[in-house]
């Protein structure tokens, strides 16, 4: 099997480590190269650093719509990718002799889209998985070849949940492209009424709504740690939150700050309270609360975060 992966984020990694162990890996289509930081230092891709390591060629087209020809040139058997980042033109996808397969991180036909672990987690499901599914020009709608089911368990974050669904996924991939070669795999359409989708997060998402349920608001939490991240707001003070737990609280008002001490910054939510062990405030390093009360001068019992 000569196999084209394109694949960018570290969600890829384990996909394409996997398939150098497996199959002939010929190239590896991956995002141009970034500029980072203050000083503007170039950052490979993820996959890039592993393509590197195995002396695989590399393409990155600013644009896979214009610039295609590298693929083509492999005629490659199969196309794989998984969280590349571009769409992909049709004659690319129709160019190998098993077509071009995609690893998405949901159970399709729910949350097609960008951000299908962080809206899991926040939208409070149970399970979450990867679907292996025949890449087609409208997105995430192709035929499903095989899927695995993942439990999300209460306190599983987005960097958690994704280390769970890319070792699985990739796990699946090996399993799905042995089948698939030998004709074992009947592809399924997927329900067009149960579709959902994962648009890409803004950063108004990112800001906490004090008066949600507790409930909400962890799911929220959670579902956007590490990255990017959820903040709240006192004044013009950006405090970034990072996951912590749901507790009873009868007093307050959604938004304030009604305890803190070394258990904690408990914050009145809709119906409960959300109990904060660890915050980072703008242009500051991640601390624990036990450690911010000492000399502690930004937060107040009785403040009110807004929404």
């Amino acid at each position: 099997m000569k196999i084209v992966f394109m694949g960018t984020p570290h969600f890829s990694v384990n996909v394409l480590d996997k398939l150098i162990e497996n199959f002939d890996v010929c190239l590896v289509v991956t995002q141009p190269d970034k500029k980072v930081g203050r000083k503007r230092e170039i950052k490979y891709s993820a996959t890039k650093e592993v393509a590197l390591n195995n002396n695989i060629d590399i393409f990155q087209p600013v644009s896979i719509k214009e610039d295609y020809q590298n693929i083509l040139y492999q005629k490659p058997d199969l196309i794989v990718t998984a969280a590349y980042g571009q769409f992909i033109p049709e004659i690319v996808l129709n160019s190998a002799k098993y077509g071009a397969i995609n690893v998405h991180a949901s159970l399709l036909p729910k949350f097609r889209g960008g951000s299908p672990i962080h809206r899991a987690i926040t939208s409070g499901e149970e399970y979450s998985g990867v679907s292996i599914m025949y890449m087609v020009k409208k997105m995430d709608a192709g035929d499903i070849l095989s899927q695995v089911k993942i439990k999300i368990d209460d306190f599983d974050t987005c960097s958690s949940l994704h280390d769970k669904l890319s070792e699985s996924g990739s796990q699946l991939l090996i399993e799905t492209i042995n089948r698939l070669i030998n004709g074992e795999i009947t592809p399924t359409k997927q329900d067009a009424s149960l579709v959902t989708y994962a648009f890409n997060i803004t950063r108004d998402e990112e800001r906490i709504n004090w008066d949600s349920t507790s409930k909400d608001i962890h799911n929220h939490i959670r579902g956007f740690d590490s990255w990017p991240g959820t903040f709240t707001k006192l004044g013009e003070l950006v405090v970034k939150v990072f996951p912590g737990q749901e507790i009873d609280c009868e007093v307050g008002v959604p938004g304030e700050v009604v305890k803190l001490d070394k258990s904690g910054l408990l914050v009145k939510t809709n119906d409960k309270g959300y109990l904060i062990s660890e915050i980072q405030i703008q242009g500051k390093k991640r601390v624990k609360i036990k450690d911010f009360i000492n000399g502690n001068k930004l937060i107040s019992i009785g403040d009110v975060f807004s929404n």
